[in-house]
């Protein structure tokens, strides 16, 4: 059998049972509160902020530690208007011809449409990507393991970073999003996941009137 390098585990803070309960309570109501925001304050955020919360998803599990997402964080107001304008040519086909009615009925209480003023307006976009293979420095296709369930846990842990560091997000996914490769000068091996866009919300900022599904209704214990 091959031998693989190994270290030791990092130290966890030792904690009772009470004190793990209180924390995971404390997290849930924290995370409670976090909404998906379309009305965005146009207020700068420092990269380092983002640069923290993309290390924060970078430490997700991967298929064989093959790590096959990749972020592009957009603060450059050219790069994020082309953005907007290819999200917006999609999302009047998508509106206008391709949304089956069921759908467009779903979308009606959110109020959704095809104009995205965020996309300009946030300050920071980030495009989140995943490899569908690998590519050597010859060009040879090498298999990826999960990609999409990968980069999908990755994106979780950076909504909730940027949440923990007191941004509001929006996870946008035009369809198709190959306009994402050619405005990022993205490799062919590189899908669009989802469109992230971050910052503080506006003044007065409202959100859907919704309701969370109780634990009991998606968990159960066995």
């Amino acid at each position: 059998m091959p031998v693989h390098a190994t270290m030791p585990l990092a130290a966890h803070e030792a904690r009772t049972d009470a004190e793990r309960i209180a924390a995971a309570a404390a997290f849930a109501q924290e995370l409670s509160h976090r909404r998906t925001v379309r009305d965005f304050a146009a207020t700068a955020v420092p990269r380092e902020v983002i640069e923290h919360c993309l290390r924060a998803a970078g430490t997700a599990p991967s298929g064989a530690n093959q790590q096959p997402w990749r972020f592009v964080a957009v603060a450059d107001a050219r790069v994020k208007q082309r953005i907007r304008e290819g999200a917006e040519a999609e999302e009047r086909e998508f509106y206008g011809r391709r949304a089956p009615d069921e759908w467009l009925q779903a979308l009606a209480p959110l109020g959704t449409d095809a104009e995205k003023p965020f996309l300009e307006t946030a300050p920071w976009l980030i495009a989140i990507f995943y490899e569908r293979f690998g590519l050597d420095a010859d060009g040879a296709r090498h298999k990826r393991y999960y990609p999409q369930e990968s980069v999908g846990i990755a994106t979780g842990l950076l909504i909730a970073a940027l949440h923990r560091a007191g941004l509001a997000t929006l996870t946008h996914t035009p369809s198709p999003m190959g306009f994402l490769n050619e405005v990022l000068g993205r490799p062919r091996n590189e899908m669009p996941f989802l469109l992230l866009v971050v910052g503080h919300p506006a003044d007065g900022c409202r959100v859907p009137a919704i309701e969370r599904l109780p634990l009991e209704a998606y968990a159960s214990f066995l």
